[in-house]
């Protein structure tokens, strides 16, 4: 496997038409904040396209099959979702609609990645468009509930496209990505934006683009990467990126998306799922990997992630303003340090004088 580690902390990746794969990133500028990043994860070796193998049975491509009818090969939908010969729309910009879209195989690949090629657009402006779309990798499919057009306390894993703040306390900037994995015991909070039960997410501003707009999933030895493409600059840019994710095989892909009083277009064009050629030990092969349990192995609560009532942030993630505040307060630090360490030796340097 032709594999380069390099660091995605340092740059974007193109993203080349044709290749399936995520390549490495270019250079970028070197600053404070890249060195602070550097001191977390590593980030994974990015494979070339050639190692990759389009997964067919678990992917949706044009030109579709079944156009004009209620199914379609590989595929199910259900609610509003309604398929064209350009598009999937799981819901118009309609009030009170929900629809999904479900592929028929489960998938048995222990390392995947899968590219979305995605639209949300109405003519809703400011914040009155909602609710958003979920990708799913989950046990179930094709159970319709509250959780953008689908099941709540699911088992495996989501990735919510949220373009509507419901939490008017919140700090976040929407549309907003976000990932949860869930073994059924969490609920997705509306209410909150999932806050809760989210592991990481960041700030996307995919809605009425007047362009392609792309979002890539990466699961591979247990980390979890998402990745976007919303700049029309062929370039992904890294937005989640987790290690010590658990996830078994067996599951279904699929994507929901829900309106409520607020309404939105919400279009797939298509869905490509890529397989990760990776060598494994045979202890690794050996595991049963229908059997696990979804999971992470997190060092903290998930729902470590929300605004404490008490007004005290308790350890949640380092972006936005916060980033920039623990950025000032280091300069300060560092400036402050190096007043006094001038001082000090200036006075050493008159008190030496004294002696001569």
């Amino acid at each position: 496997m032709a594999a380069e580690a390099w660091l995605w902390r340092w740059g974007w990746g193109q993203r080349c038409p044709g290749r399936p794969g995520l390549p490495g990133p270019g250079p970028g500028p070197t600053t404070l904040l890249h060195f602070l990043l550097l001191l977390g994860p590593v980030a994974a070796d990015i494979t070339d396209g050639n190692s990759e193998h389009l997964k067919r049975e678990h992917s949706l491509i044009k030109p579709y099959q079944g156009v004009g009818s209620s199914s379609m090969p590989l595929w199910d939908f259900q609610g509003s979702t309604m398929l064209t010969s350009q598009y999937v729309r799981l819901t118009p910009d309609e009030r009170s609609k929900e629809g999904s879209i479900w592929n028929h195989q489960p998938c048995f690949l222990k390392d995947w990645e899968m590219h979305v090629h995605f639209k949300v657009h109405g003519i809703g402006k400011k914040n009155l468009h909602g609710d958003g779309i979920a990708l799913w990798y989950t046990r179930d499919r094709l159970v319709p509930g509250p959780v953008f057009g689908s099941k709540d306390n699911f088992h495996g894993l989501a990735i919510f496209l949220d373009t509507y703040p419901n939490d008017e306390t919140t700090e976040r900037v929407f549309p907003y990505i976000s990932v949860m994995v869930n073994n059924g015991s969490l609920s997705y909070d509306h209410s909150k934006d999932g806050r809760w039960s989210e592991l990481a997410g960041c700030t996307a501003d995919f809605r009425n683009r007047d362009h392609d707009t792309f979002l890539a999933v990466r699961y591979s030895r247990g980390r979890l990467t998402v990745m976007t493409d919303l700049e029309d600059k062929n370039e992904w840019k890294n937005c989640i990126d987790i290690t010590g994710v658990r996830l078994p095989t067996g599951y279904y892909f699929g994507a929901s998306a829900g309106t409520g009083d607020l309404s939105d277009n919400h279009d797939i064009i298509s869905i490509k799922l890529f397989q990760l050629m990776v060598e494994r030990t045979p202890e690794e092969e050996s595991i049963d990997w229908t059997k696990i349990e979804p999971g992470v192995n997190f060092l903290r609560s998930p729902k470590d992630n929300v605004d404490d009532p008490t007004g005290n942030f308790r350890s949640g993630p380092l972006t936005g303003w916060r980033v920039f505040l623990l950025l000032l307060c280091a300069l300060l630090g560092i400036i402050v340090c190096a007043v006094v360490g001038a001082v000090v030796f200036q006075k050493r340097q008159e008190r030496n004088k004294r002696f001569y």
